[in-house]
């Protein structure tokens, strides 16, 4: 594995420390994920990072090391140190590891390079590209559990992006909710059994008084259930019940604390019932990950490494 020296020598952790953690993990299929629960067990007792706390699932989603990181190398080690073992990976990060357009933006002044569309051979390297980067993954510890890569207009961009989220060995891909989009992507969810979850914001979450029109779609459509976004656009209405609701279409939770009147803050500072769902997860034995988005402003003489350790602690501590 070829480790970047921004990791060997940075304040994240030395290369030695980096490849002692990395034991040997061979590559899963797609899996259900009540099987990707076992096998984050599995991780903890070989003497990976585990962020699996009592039977839930804490993950992260790398939006919340953009501060700092976007490269695969860099990322990993990352959530390494902060001993998360389940992630909802960035379509950036991947991009540019793979060699997928979009992955990269040009320097500043630059012109853009003209779209091309990409040869059977190429797309098979990407994939292959994919591949390598699980296993990456794999062998640190870590679940590419869900991913966050844009769709492509035409049927074969969207064709690709299932096998993007297959050659990862994700159970679903998460967008931003889209009605049109989500009819769109019913039939390719279904063909591949890969889950589409969608992202709601403050102003578009799921509906509580009807069963939302959205999941009449297709089996394979459901939510990517952003707890602070909804807590902060129904000014201050509990996400438990929504959950409850909706737990058997639920891809993964975001968590982050926020006020009612909408600002994100330290957790622990707002209203946002992140202890509570932690322990109704718990409770219920749902499977589905709860992600951490550090969204608050990074404190002066910290990080997003730091930050996101707090994070970590504060969901281990609601579930001792």
């Amino acid at each position: 594995m070829n480790i970047p020296a921004s990791i060997s020598t940075g304040n994240i952790q030395t290369r030695r420390e980096f490849l002692g953690r990395a034991a040997i993990l061979a590559a899963s299929a797609v899996m259900p994920r009540s099987l990707h629960a076992a096998a984050a067990a599995t991780s903890a007792a070989a003497g990976k990072p585990s962020s699996v706390f009592n039977g839930v699932r804490v993950g992260c989603i790398t939006y919340s090391y953009r501060s700092q990181f976007s490269s695969a190398e860099d990322i990993l080690s990352a959530l390494v140190q902060d001993g998360i073992s389940e992630v909802e990976l960035m379509g950036n990060t991947i991009q540019a590891y793979a060699g997928i357009s979009g992955g990269a933006k040009p320097a500043k002044g630059a012109p853009a390079p003209a779209a091309e569309k990409p040869t059977d051979a190429q797309r098979e390297a990407q994939l292959a590209k994919c591949r390598e980067l699980r296993k990456m993954y794999n062998d640190a510890g870590v679940n590419i559990h869900i991913h966050k890569t844009p769709f492509g207009k035409s049927d074969e961009d969207i064709e690709f992006n299932f096998q993007i989220a297959k050659a990862l060995g994700c159970i679903g891909i998460t967008t931003e909710r889209n009605e049109a989009l989500a009819e769109k992507l019913a039939p390719f969810a279904e063909k591949h059994k890969i889950w589409v979850g969608f992202h709601n914001h403050t102003n578009n979450y799921p509906a509580m008084d009807k069963m939302d029109a959205i999941l009449s779609l297709g089996k394979y459509i459901g939510f990517n259930l952003d707890c602070g976004h909804y807590f902060a656009g129904s000014k201050g209405l509990s996400p438990l019940p929504v959950i409850e609701k909706y737990h058997d279409r639920i891809t993964n939770l975001h968590l982050k604390d926020r006020t009612a009147d909408g600002g994100n803050v330290p957790w622990g500072q707002g209203q946002t019932p992140i202890r509570e769902i932690l322990q109704l997860i718990r409770k219920e034995k749902w499977t589905f990950p709860a992600e951490i988005e550090l969204e608050y402003p990074i404190p002066a003489g910290s990080d997003s490494v730091k930050e996101v350790a707090k994070c970590v602690q504060y969901c281990k501590d609601a579930l001792a």
